[in-house]
């Protein structure tokens, strides 16, 4: 069954997808230094990628200490996303995972299945932060695990 969603950034998400959404960001998180954000926008600007890191760079997710913050970014309107990961991530995850992430949101999108794609998408991130980045007992959460909107 389809459920109508709010065009509201805000309001597009029930309280229980929100708070499972967060959860799983920080479930992964308490794994890896790695920092996971979710951001939806109602009307992204094109070029879509090209507004996404600007979104990405205005969330200060290149200011985490190992650059391994990765962005969930979701267009509403387009019902577009995009998946960024910093320097430190991106340069350490093999070709093609971006990719696989993405072929399994796309699945979950093409459902009306938002928040349970973003879940699989944070938790699939979440392994290969782990892989690459493992938690140090010093590790500070240097971004909030919020979802961010803008309108």
């Amino acid at each position: 069954m389809k459920v109508q969603r709010d065009k509201n950034p805000a309001l597009f998400f029930s309280k229980a997808e929100k708070n499972a959404i967060i959860n799983t960001i920080q479930e992964a998180e308490l794994q890896t230094s790695g920092e996971i954000r979710v951001h939806l926008e109602r009307r992204a600007r094109e070029p879509f990628f090209e507004h996404a890191k600007e979104i990405f760079e205005k969330l200060g997710m290149t200011k985490t200490r190992e650059r391994n913050g990765v962005l969930i970014f979701v267009g509403l309107a387009s019902r577009r996303f995009a998946l960024l990961g910093d320097k430190g991530i991106h340069e350490k995850v093999e070709a093609g995972f971006w990719d696989d992430v993405a072929v399994q949101m796309e699945e979950y999108f093409r459902q009306d299945q938002f928040a349970e794609g973003i879940i699989a998408a944070v938790a699939q991130i979440g392994v290969k932060l782990l892989e690459h980045f493992p938690y140090q007992r010093d590790d500070k959460n240097e971004l909030p695990d919020a979802i961010s909107f803008s309108v």
